[in-house]
């Protein structure tokens, strides 16, 4: 795949994911063996024109590396007829995915999407709808996002599809690689293709798509699937076909070293960081660890502390470790050893120390000059990492001089961060007010610029137009009250649909630290979590976790608090549900759009959550 690789940061023409251009590319059939890491390939021998591609497959947690499912039009000769679609994991985010359009030129029509779980941790059904009209995308069946407009019609040339693994060098895109993170694998377990069939389909939007065929993986089909053996510009690895392994019914996309390829792996964890989060230590490591070894205290030391317990989170990369005897001021070191992978059979890791870092006490009101320097009492702009305690991911800085309406912080307003996919902030669990500062100094007109904006997985900006509301050189203040952290993270999603999202500042008031007792009786039972999407037309899918086996009770009210539906759930044992609600299921029930409250209850507790129906 010749792919965009690189983002260039540079103003005027917001060329965000402009590319460093590629006059020249390996040939695909040659073999290559001249980069330190190897990847891996899968793609079919047929093209197809339009049609619905669908994937169930489980990303790598790894930053710096991408795990995909797409469509490419291989071709000789300029970038002119360059044509692409593309679902991308990126392995530095917890709960993200990438859409992509390219079109002529190497032109980019690039969108996130806030995801309410982490791909990496599980299987689920990824695919996208490709008309002469619009290319949709779908996440476990439902449509999250679409692109129409005249680029679409350019996307007319015969594609082949196919799934990668591969560390790319474009840093500010994909994360900082690291090789003790490695191996990392992508798994798929199956793949589906529709034909485009208008009028006389019986699946995907409006039945205008016909099943043609499905691999279950339970063996390379030569005649369908290539293995690649080529590399390009700006791919740290090469791809090889050793890479590309079959097993147990699942195809499985391996990034490695040069020595240890394919389906292995021969090395134990390697200890990242340690980390005070909330009153507790987040302790990271490069892999997937083994539970027992992960959870036995005494292979966490921290010298005059006492390590009371520990527990591996659900990404099976971290460890969370409660401890007593310390102020979480005054310099600590952790030891760890005796902890195993989880491969078969398990690699020990190598005994290691290191600093553990505290975490920041902030003064409310917190404020961040995101694009900018430390001035007016605010925060200077700052990139996330796994160790730090705010920042952003993604994206690039502007500066201007306009004097600036409506505001008497001209110097916030004046620098913003634009092109960033998330904005990240470490907060004790607690209730907050949060104020998001937007000020257009580009544009001179409305609909240049069009985004969303989701605070906590709900969108508070939709289709937000910082021109059309307010003009060019003048303040926009959004402010967002009761919101409530019960991870210890604020997480603000940006959402691109016309150029590229920007924000200028973030002031942050605490009004109650109170949520995380309150919340902490009810997590130990159950938690609901928000709807997806939301808001949403039709169907919306609703996930929960039980802590504590009881009889449990799901509902939904209207604004005014009358109860319109239930579904006696019955006894549910510890684990992770799902409730697919489909407005054609409610009994018959005609809802208009609007704002309605869904909970889930026992004897005990109930939870609420808002979700917003748009018909």
């Amino acid at each position: 795949m010749k792919k965009v690789l690189y983002k260039m940061l540079t103003k005027p023409f917001y060329n965000f994911l402009a590319i460093f251009i590629a006059l020249y590319f390996l040939s695909f059939g040659e073999n290559i063996s001249a980069k330190d890491f190897k990847g891996a390939e899968f793609r079919t021998k047929q093209q197809f024109l339009y049609g619905r591609f669908e994937v169930r497959m489980k990303s790598a947690y790894r930053e710096g590396v991408l795990s995909s499912f797409f469509t490419y039009h291989e071709f000789s000769g300029g970038i002119e007829n360059w044509n692409e679609i593309d679902i991308e994991i990126l392995g530095r985010y917890p709960n993200d995915i990438q859409f992509n359009t390219i079109t002529s030129g190497q032109t980019n029509h690039v969108s996130h999407y806030p995801l309410p779980f982490s791909p990496h941790e599980d299987f689920h059904v990824y695919a996208f709808e490709w008309t002469p009209n619009y290319v949709a995308w779908f996440v476990d069946g439902i449509e999250v996002y679409r692109q129409t407009g005249p680029h679409i019609a350019t996307l007319n040339k015969p594609q082949k599809l196919m799934m990668n693994i591969w560390n790319p060098e474009a840093t500010n895109w994909a994360g900082q690689f690291n090789p003790d993170a490695l191996p990392a694998f992508a798994y798929y377990d199956w793949v589906k293709y529709y034909l485009y069939t208008p009028g006389s389909g019986n699946y995907g939007t409006n039945n205008n798509f016909t099943f043609s065929w499905s691999d279950d993986f339970d063996y390379w089909n030569t005649s369908r699937w290539d293995k690649a053996t080529h590399t390009f510009v700006g791919n740290g690895c090469d791809f090889i076909p050793e890479n590309v392994v079959i097993r147990n019914g699942y195809l499985i996309l391996c990034l490695t070293n040069s020595t240890n390829i394919g389906y292995t792996d021969l090395k134990g964890p390697v200890l990242f960081s340690a980390k005070v989060h909330n009153g507790k230590i987040l302790v990271n490591f490069s892999e997937e660890l083994d539970e027992i070894s992960a959870q036995t205290k005494s292979n966490y030391i921290i010298y005059g502390v006492s390590v009371d317990s520990a527990k591996l989170l659900s990404d099976r990369k971290t460890v969370e470790l409660t401890v007593s005897g310390w102020d979480f001021i005054s310099q600590k070191t952790l030891v760890v050893l005796n902890v195993k992978d989880d491969w078969n059979p398990p690699n020990v890791m190598s005994p290691k120390a290191v600093t553990i870092i505290t975490q920041t006490q902030f003064n409310f009101p917190l404020k961040i000059n995101c694009g900018g320097p430390s001035v007016l009492g605010y925060l200077p702009e700052q990139q996330w990492t796994i160790t730090s305690d705010y920042g952003s991911i993604d994206g690039g800085n502007a500066t201007y001089s306009f004097n600036i309406n409506n505001t008497d912080e001209d110097e916030i307003y004046q620098s913003e961060k634009w092109g960033m996919t998330t904005y990240r902030v470490r907060l004790p669990n607690g209730t907050y007010s949060i104020k998001l500062m937007f000020a257009e100094n580009y544009h001179n007109q409305a609909g240049a610029r069009i985004f969303d904006v989701w605070v906590e997985n709900e969108r508070i900006l939709q289709n937000f137009d910082i021109y059309a509301l307010v003009g060019r050189n003048t303040a926009y203040v959004k402010q967002i009250d009761n919101v409530n952290i019960l991870d210890g993270y604020l997480d603000i999603y940006f959402v691109t649909h016309k150029d590229y999202p920007l924000i200028n500042g973030i002031v942050i008031n605490l009004i109650s630290l109170g949520i995380n007792e309150i919340n902490s009786e009810q997590i130990n039972k159950f938690f609901l979590d928000q709807n997806f999407p939301n808001p949403f037309n039709g169907q919306t899918i609703i996930k929960y976790s039980i802590h504590k086996p009881d009889i449990y009770l799901f509902g939904l009210y209207d604004i005014l608090g009358r109860e319109i539906f239930r579904k006696e759930l019955g006894y549910l044992q510890e684990g992770n549900y799902t409730i697919k609600l489909n407005l054609n299921d409610l009994n018959g029930l005609k809802l208009s759009s609007g704002t309605y409250i869904y909970f889930l209850k026992n004897d005990n507790s109930i939870q609420f959550k808002k979700m917003l129906l748009m018909n």
